[in-house]
């Protein structure tokens, strides 16, 4: 040691700060010295290294608050940094500092100097050190105790002179020259190439997953130049620095590789071509370089953060956070490290570890803007609203026109199903950048939420106008125009779609999507002038299309088997949509006013749902029209038991399909896999009786019309996949998300997995094979386990328990519920949620108590209560109104949409019995899983009674409405009728 002290006396008088740095490394990596802190805080400061100076100087500070010299070289670093207020902040508290303890005079006389000078904002000489005021940061050094100053003079002295450039030295101990020359070459250069510091590229990026833009330092740090090299180096080194700091990287790759001809191994070359090729998205090469580089010189930290900044955008999340972690190791204290590490954290969806990297980089830097807003990201995810809130404001109070800020905000808002204030933040985004097309994909991501399309339009419309091949623009706009009846336009959008070059798996999904949403569009288009239930995808549309349309899976393979629709312009030969649909009667308009009043009662007041508009329209005449339809069959029913002619006969009215497109046409149904179930959603003339899928059927179609780029079918008419239990997939946890809407139901779910596996002992794995949980306190682990993964490592691997459902209409007979699955993900966490398989057998069981629950409700309605409007006396209708929904909900026969479909028929029974139901559904209750998580009737009973009954009131107003489906016929009018309150 004593060596390396005698060799760093020799380093410091030659001004050779860079070697004297990598002495003053090896001597802190032995024995952590604060003065060897400020000794090295010291040589960066003479580098120019302005933020190492400032980490050296916090962590000499962490470990003795009343070292003035910290205070005075930090000081200069942030002054130089023109931070001139942070300065002058650090120079009083050391001021303070040296006037209470009054240990060394001299640096209280020096921090007294500085402080005034700052306050005055005029230039100060002192204690060997330079300290510009001025706006230009860049300075000249000719030996420690000088200032070069602007005048032509020549300086006499040419033995010792630094000349501080390019954040390293070079040495004219030779030559004699101008310090006007010089300070006039510096002065002429970018200011970008003062100090290479960590800012990020200014990229926008949506959140929840990963980024396919790489975010480098705009900026190049360079350490530990060899005084050994030529003046030459040095200059073709800084060119090469100054070309990436300018986005000139072709250049800026020619002058490294110049040096690297000459000297292969030479670590600031590599690390400086490495990140013009990441610039370039030239990324393997620029892993190439910084792994060289490391091996060169394996504690260049600044290699190691490089290259794991470059593995993060290839997705090498592990990888990446090896590297940074490794880059963390010679710089502990970085928040800078800990801010790209969070990212990349949170990019690998490890977001408790991202809040933690996060939480300690805000600590250290109060200001970063970015590192709030991730953490607001990561907070979010794991359910911590209140706090990411927060986080995500301090970021955009930080910096008003923080673009990705305002957007990260807008989009949590959106997340919550808070609107209003998504909307004002969308509305500042465009403030800040009216160009940006992310903000007007967002806008119309909400309003489509809202039910709002046409709005929506206009803005997708705007985001395309700026970037014409977004996709996800595109996509939605297509949607848009697909729900509107504006077919040809979202055919158009549907082409532009999959015509588009991809870089990305989940824009891949959006063109697998648009593919079947095309052809749902122009079999849509040719059913405009035929009456409405002739409208029929389940009936008409191939069930193994249908089947890959809701797995979201590649068409390649319905596109050999099943034949495509014909093009538009055939499908629109019956006729297309036009004004005069959306030309309404008197009557008509007061069938969608009442709608709209009926339709609100389905909204859910839980985070994540918004409100929206359409779809309140098409619960509301849903409702209406199986009202109307079940009251005709409750006539018919009557009338037969008034003549003694009870009978439970089933009539159905017969009708051919309307497909035009042939027998092995994608509308058509004849795939021989499809299995023989029927469901019969004609409209019945008076007379025919109605089953209980006749009357959800209903429903279905209004939900398949209403919003058409949702794949809602029966289950029971896609292909053999039924046979296997296709089922639904709803999470409460993916990984270590909570997902925001259905967390709420997290406890509960594991408190009846948990009693589930206690009472029958055994667990299901991915296989169906059953595992025995007997062994000796097992059972006991159970009982006491708090998380997915506790229960998993009982099991010993990903699993399944089924909830039952307690027959009523079949004694001691239990029903298979949903199935609650634990399931370990491949990266961090566990995919918690419930899916509910449909089987055959399955499916029969069901049918059966639906049945049976069905004919309750006739009976309990038809016989001597049948007209009541005495609440009191309806309590046997009400409760098998309640059975029959409790049974539907457990059931779960469609792909998706079970739950509105269930409310929307509940209020459309309670409609034809005369009662209205009034209230909304109280705040964090959802009904659907009310029944789920209900083993029996009388539980679920017991949950909702409390709040429907009251809300029950005897309304027969509904009976002068207008028959629904005659005022809305045909489907163009139905369309017409959903769409119009925007129009």
């Amino acid at each position: 040691m004593a060596n390396e002290r005698v060799e760093l006396a020799k380093l410091c008088s030659a001004r050779n700060w860079s070697k004297a740095i990598r002495v003053l490394d090896s001597l802190l990596a032995s024995s952590c010295s604060i003065q060897d802190i400020c000794n090295r805080a010291f040589c960066y400061s003479q580098l120019e290294l302005h933020k190492h100076v400032i980490k050296d100087c916090d962590k000499a500070l962490q470990l003795d608050s009343s070292l003035l010299q910290s205070y005075i070289l930090k000081g200069n670093a942030l002054s130089a940094l023109g931070r001139k207020e942070d300065a002058l902040l650090v120079w009083e508290e050391g001021y303070e500092i040296a006037v209470r303890e009054s240990m060394d005079l001299k640096q209280l006389l020096e921090l007294e100097e500085l402080v005034m000078s700052a306050k005055q904002s005029k230039p100060v000489v002192c204690e060997d050190r330079a300290i510009d005021i001025s706006p230009c940061d860049t300075k000249v050094v000719i030996s420690e105790d000088r200032v070069a100053d602007s005048s032509c003079a020549t300086t006499p002295n040419s033995d010792m002179k630094t000349v501080v450039c390019e954040d390293h030295v070079m040495d004219l101990s030779s030559t004699v020259t101008s310090t006007c020359d010089l300070a006039s070459e510096i002065h002429n250069k970018s200011d970008d190439t003062n100090e290479i510091t960590s800012q990020h590229i200014n990229t926008i990026e949506t959140c929840r997953k990963p980024d396919e833009t790489i975010k480098f330092d705009r900026k190049l740090f360079v350490s530990n130049m060899s005084k050994s090299k030529s003046i030459s180096l040095d200059f073709r080194l800084s060119r090469g620095i100054a070309q990436v700091n300018e986005g000139n990287y072709d250049q800026a790759i020619s002058i490294f590789n110049q040096i690297l001809k000459e000297t292969p191994t030479y670590p600031e070359a590599l690390i400086g071509r490495g990140t013009a090729y990441a610039f370039q998205r030239e990324l393997d090469a620029a892993i190439a370089d910084f792994t060289m580089a490391i091996q060169s010189n394996s504690s260049a930290g600044e290699a190691w953060k490089r290259r794991g900044q470059a593995r993060a955008a290839l997705g090498e999340f592990t990888e990446a956070i090896g590297d940074l972690s490794k880059a963390s190791e010679f710089e502990p204290n970085s928040s800078d490290i800990l801010h790209e590490r969070g990212i990349v954290n949170f990019k690998f969806k490890d977001y408790s570890a991202a809040v933690k990297d996060l939480s300690a980089c805000v600590k250290r830097d109060k200001k970063n803007c970015s590192a709030y807003t991730y953490l607001g990201l990561a907070l979010s995810a794991i359910g911590e609203y209140q706090r990411a809130e927060d986080a995500h404001l301090l970021a955009i109070q930080l910096d008003q026109n923080f673009l990705e800020g305002w957007v990260h905000l807008a989009q949590f808002y959106q997340d919550l199903a808070d609107y209003e204030k998504a909307l004002r933040c969308l509305e500042k985004v465009l403030l800040v950048d009216a160009r940006f097309a992310k903000a007007y994909h967002l806008r119309g991501l909400l309003y489509h939420g809202m039910g709002q399309h046409r709005i929506a339009i206009k803005d997708l419309s705007l985001g395309l106008s700026f970037e014409s091949s977004n996709i996800e623009c595109l996509y939605l706009r297509a949607s848009c125009y697909h729900a509107i009846g504006e077919y040809k336009a979202a055919v158009k959008d549907y082409d532009a779609v999959l015509d588009l070059e991809l870089d990305s798996v989940d824009k891949f999904v959006l063109q697998c999507m648009a593919f079947y949403q095309k052809e749902i569009a122009l079999y849509t288009a040719s059913k405009v002038k035929f009456e409405f239930f002739q409208f029929n995808i389940d009936n008409d549309v191939d069930p193994l299309f249908k089947e890959y349309w809701c797995k979201r899976l590649h068409p390649k393979y319905v596109c050999e088997k099943v034949f495509r629709q014909p093009p538009l312009r055939s499908s629109l030969k019956g006729g297309r949509l036009t004004k005069k649909e959306f030309s309404f009667t008197k009557h008509q308009i007061t069938l969608l006013q009442a709608a709209d009043y009926i339709g609100k009662k389905i909204q859910y007041s839980s985070p994540g749902f918004l409100p929206n508009k359409r779809q309140y329209r098409m619960a509301g005449l849903a409702a209406i029209e199986i009202a109307q339809k079940v009251a005709k069959a409750w006539r018919s029913l009557r009338s037969s038991k008034k003549n003694g002619k009870q009978t439970r006969k089933k009539e159905k009215l017969s009708m051919t399909s309307q497909n035009r497109g042939g027998a092995f046409c994608s509308t058509s149904a004849s795939s021989e896999t499809s299995t023989s179930y029927n469901v019969n959603e004609e409209r019945y003339p008076s007379g025919y009786s109605l089953s209980w899928q006749n009357i959800y059927s209903l429903a279905v179609k209004w939900r398949q019309i209403s919003e058409p780029c949702d794949p809602v079918v029966w289950v029971n008419k896609l292909s053999e996949e039924f046979n296997s239990g296709f089922g639904s997939h709803t999470p409460m946890l993916l990984g270590q998300a909570k997902v925001i809407r259905y967390y709420p139901n997290y406890q509960r779910t594991m408190d009846a997995c948990k009693a589930i596996m206690i009472n029958t002992k055994y667990v299901n794995n991915a296989e169906d094979k059953i595992i025995h949980l007997s062994e000796a306190g097992k059972l006991e682990k159970i009982a006491n386990a708090v998380s997915c993964s506790d229960l998993y490592d009982i099991v010993g691997e990903s699993f399944w328990v089924s909830t039952t459902c307690d027959s009523t209409a079949f004694e001691e007979k239990h029903l298979e519920g949903t199935r609650i699955t634990v399931q370990k993900m491949d990266k961090i966490g566990f995919d918690f949620a419930i899916r509910t398989p449909c089987t055959p057998f399955r499916w029969d069981e069901y049918d059966a108590e639906m049945t049976l629950a069905w004919e309750a409700l006739c009976n309990a309605y038809c016989g001597e209560l049948y007209g009541s409007q005495d609440l009191n006396m309806l309590g046997a209708v009400k409760d098998a109104i309640l059975r029959m929904t409790y049974y539907w909900y457990n059931f779960m026969p469609i792909s998706r949409g079970s739950a509105v479909v269930g409310y929307i028929v509940m209020l459309g029974l309670f409609l034809a019995a005369n009662m209205e139901v009034t209230g909304s559904i109280p705040p964090g209750v959802q009904v659907d899983w009310e029944a789920i998580l209900s083993s029996n009737l009388d539980t679920f009973a017991d949950s909702i009674k409390p709040w429907l009954y009251p809300s029950l009131k005897i309304n027969k107003s509904w009976k002068d409405y207008a028959d629904v489906a005659s005022a809305f016929s045909t489907t163009g009018s139905v369309v017409a009728g959903l769409s119009s309150y925007d129009a």
